[in-house]
């Protein structure tokens, strides 16, 4: 009964999502949830008072960027691991969160056991990636360099391709740049750089490629 157990953090702006985990994992005799959020800011707060092991972060918060506050855990908290949960292909913000400083990235999609693996090797002091991502960082690094078949969409900035998620997602250039906490002209500047990345005429072409790829990016 006095065995050690693991805290985890979880960090999801669905609050069911948030319970399907809570009764995952406190039915683990090694692991137990000592604290949720459903923002970036509540996160940081909680994780703060909670020191646990390990976060569990969603990248696609309701407020503030999923990116933004893992480089933020890693910034101050950095004894705490994080794996990213996301309904997000792991083809295009695999690398981004391992650069951010997470540790793992599972699917939502991908099955119970994938999700408590990935929680065993990241505590264990290792790195979860799926098979096709290990195979396609394998080939970067032996080739050292990102092949030139990727997509463009992959040649975006963390912060151009938030944008261009947020706008795929419907939300207008004022929301999006309150959403980050940055300035109108700022956003503007992301689209155009955007537009120029994705080889796009204007603002109604960026509009309907972001929505196009948002949505291709669901996981049923």
């Amino acid at each position: 009964m006095n065995a050690q157990r693991f805290k985890v953090f979880l960090v999801d702006d669905h609050p069911l999502v948030r319970e399907w985990l809570t009764n995952l994992i406190n039915q683990l005799p090694d692991l137990v949830v000592c604290g949720e959020a459903s923002t970036g800011t509540e996160a940081l707060q909680g994780i703060e008072s909670s020191a646990p092991d390990i976060a569990i972060v969603d990248l696609s918060l309701k407020e503030g960027s999923g990116l933004d506050t893992i480089k933020a855990i890693k910034a101050r908290f950095p004894q705490t691991a994080v794996i990213v949960l996301s309904m997000h292909d792991e083809q295009y913000y695999a690398e981004r969160t391992m650069r951010a400083g997470a540790r793992g990235y599972v699917m939502k999609g991908e099955v119970t056991s994938d999700i408590l693996g990935a929680i065993r090797e990241v505590l264990a002091g290792k790195i979860y990636l799926s098979p096709r991502m290990q195979e396609s960082f394998a080939i970067r690094f032996v080739d050292g360099h990102v092949p030139d078949s990727r997509s463009p969409v992959e040649t975006l900035s963390d912060r151009e391709l938030q944008v261009f998620q947020l706008l795929g997602q419907g939300i207008e250039t004022r929301r999006v740049a309150l959403k980050l906490n940055v300035s109108i002209k700022t956003v503007q500047a992301y689209c155009a750089r955007i537009k120029d990345k994705l080889q796009l005429s204007n603002a109604s072409e960026l509009l309907r490629e972001a929505v196009r790829w948002t949505d291709s990016q669901a996981v049923g």
